[in-house]
């Protein structure tokens, strides 16, 4: 059962929520400042007794709202309350979410496999979002019918050896909230690794219809931030031009991925998009759009800098 002073606490420390799914409700998040409240906190406590939370925009996450509300620097008032609420445990230690072993969810199909009116309907959804047949075989892209995931078309992501990593779940039905839901594993990984090639110039961008729009030797970053080990790994690749295609609000993050990776020696572009996700654009306004961009250097860099100031 939820607790609704602890809702109506963490509604005066955070701000107004929004009811999700088994009691969760979601937030905005004060650490990446999201214009859409991407922060969910579960009020139902786990077997463990705790309320797990989790940014969908930044990945920040935890085990126990007392970590949330230090992490968010919230007025030692609020946090004084919570403990009357929650009681502490010196024993639990926050932490990320470990890389377990991410599976398909149980009510997995492959859209092409499916005769009924829902697939249609989810084929017809990724047809007006530039998603070809083709497209769903080679990201073996499926939907669910029922169950944790249903309504939702499902875009897994698979490691260099072909094992799946993660997969995204984005709702293709009217009403259904929130519309991208995700495994509870950690996102520190690089998605759709099985289809680069670390030799050729590699494009970031933000989600999978993104990267799906894009097709060439691109990785979703399912967010606005690097994951540290496709960092590392782009730092130890032979790969020498890089284009980063973030939308407009990433602009900053955007910049820093920048001067990091010309830092490291990278040929750098940084896309930019004009208010349009290159998923809108399609591949051949987006490949004309790269083919204009310029690359950076820390001159050009610092001029884009300061025009945010």
């Amino acid at each position: 059962m939820i607790n609704g002073l602890l809702v109506d606490l963490v509604d005066r420390a955070l701000g107004p929520s929004k009811k999700t799914s088994s009691g969760n409700r979601a937030y905005h998040c004060p650490f990446c400042n999201h214009h859409k409240p991407k922060l969910e906190i579960n009020f139902l406590k786990n077997k463990k007794g705790n309320n797990p939370w989790h940014c969908w925009v930044c990945d920040t996450k935890g085990l126990r709202l007392p970590a949330l509300f230090k992490k968010a620097k919230i007025h030692n008032e609020y946090l004084k309350e919570l403990y009357t609420l929650v009681k502490p445990d010196s024993t639990v230690k926050e932490v990320d979410l470990p890389q377990s072993k991410v599976v398909l969810p149980k009510e997995y199909t492959f859209l092409l496999n499916a005769k009924n009116i829902l697939a249609k309907h989810a084929v017809v959804y990724l047809k007006k979002r530039g998603i070809t047949k083709s497209d769903i075989i080679k990201y073996n892209i499926g939907y669910c019918e029922e169950g944790d995931y249903a309504n939702r078309i499902v875009i897994p992501s698979y490691n260099e050896n072909g094992d799946l990593n993660y997969f995204t779940a984005r709702a293709f039905k009217e009403g259904v909230w929130p519309n991208y839901k995700n495994p509870a594993t950690s996102r520190d990984i690089i998605p759709f690794e099985n289809m680069i090639n670390w030799e050729l110039p590699l494009i970031l961008c933000e989600g999978p219809f993104d990267a799906i729009a894009i097709k060439r030797n691109v990785i979703p970053l399912l967010g606005k931030n690097i994951q540290s080990s496709l960092m590392q790994k782009i730092v130890s690749s032979k790969v020498k031009k890089i284009y980063i295609a973030l939308d407009q609000d990433a602009i900053k993050q955007a910049l820093k991925f920048c001067e990091i990776l010309l830092n490291e020696g990278k040929e750098v572009y940084l896309v930019e998009l004009q208010g349009k996700d290159p998923s809108e654009m399609g591949f051949e306004e987006f490949t004309k759009l790269i083919q204009k961009t310029q690359p950076l250097n820390q001159s050009k860099l610092m001029e884009k800098k300061i025009s945010l100031i």
